[in-house]
């Protein structure tokens, strides 16, 4: 190829691959600012994917079918919540059953729908826009999840930051004990930012069997739901940092496909590895300032609150 041509189909399938963390990415970031730790995102973006594809193929509604696996990764949150805010179950005991429950439901369900191909997600084609040199179809080519992506990630931004229910958000992820006693329901808000982030995690799903790869296979997330969850504390909880990160180690899953296809001299797995070991790099690197995490992580997450106390 030359020119700019070889640019546009690398950016096309970076995008694909970031959406699906963004999502889930900025869905954690919303629970962990509440003051909630989930690790069950994996299980949350599979029960939405396959929820997603089932529905797409039975009704061929795409749009019922994203909002299907969004109530899908809701309800899979709904019973973290239960478990961990009602029955104060510890949270990341809870997360890791929610993702082995959402491996092993979402195998379940979608056994008779493995290999079957539905029609990808339609794209958007201005007429004069969509059709100009490289920026046309990286910018006026996408589907309608890649922009919902970036809207979230700026709606969030301004909840959390700009608004007093943010404020509130993030006083209860900072000091549950403190939001209690000037009369804010605690975990009625940590409910709905976990049931938020189990949406985002089912459309984030939904995005991977609808978009991604248009079909159903099992454990498609492929480890997706862990680098999200790096995602987080790589961005320091910052929304817009979340989008970034996200686009990074989407261009890193690219590049181990890029590299497989220039027939670089190293072993596939070894390819495939790499977003993975760049997840952990990352964490080790970032995790040798503990005071810069400290600063921006919530001072309550993870912790149990007790109202009587």
């Amino acid at each position: 190829m030359n020119g700019f041509e070889w640019v546009v189909p690398v950016i096309l399938t970076v995008i694909t691959a970031a959406t699906p963390l963004v999502f889930a990415g900025i869905g954690e970031l919303v629970t962990e600012k509440a003051g909630v730790l989930n690790l069950g995102i994996e299980g949350m973006m599979l029960a939405g994917a396959v929820t997603a594809f089932v529905t797409a193929t039975l009704t061929g509604n795409y749009i019922l079918a994203v909002a299907a696996g969004a109530l899908a990764g809701m309800f899979m949150a709904f019973l973290f919540g239960v478990l961990t805010l009602s029955l104060m179950a510890n949270q990341v005991a809870t997360g890791l059953a929610l993702t082995l429950f959402g491996i092993g439901i979402s195998a379940l369900i979608g056994q008779d729908f493995v290999g079957e191909p539905v029609k990808a997600l339609e794209k958007l084609n201005i007429a004069g826009l969509t059709d100009l040199p490289v920026i046309g179809p990286i910018l006026f080519g996408q589907d309608a999840l890649v922009y919902l992506s970036f809207f979230v990630v700026f709606a969030v931004s301004w909840f959390l930051f700009k608004t007093k229910a943010g404020l509130i958000l993030r006083a209860v992820g900072d000091s549950h004990d403190a939001a209690h006693s000037i009369g804010y329901s605690v975990i009625g808000i940590r409910y709905l930012a976990v049931l938020f982030g189990g949406a985002m995690s089912g459309i984030g799903g939904a995005y991977l069997s609808l978009a991604y790869t248009p079909m159903w296979a099992e454990n498609m997330t492929a480890g997706r739901g862990w680098i999200a969850l790096a995602l987080i504390v790589f961005a320091t909880w910052k929304p817009g940092l979340v989008l970034v990160g996200a686009y990074m180690f989407g261009g890193i899953t690219i590049l181990q496909l890029h590299a497989q296809a220039a027939g670089l001299d190293l072993p596939s797995q070894v390819l495939s590895m790499l977003p993975y070991i760049a997840t952990i790099v990352v964490l080790v690197i970032i995790s040798k300032d503990e005071s810069r995490i400290r600063k921006h992580a919530p001072a309550c997450i993870g912790k149990i609150f007790h109202p009587a106390a």
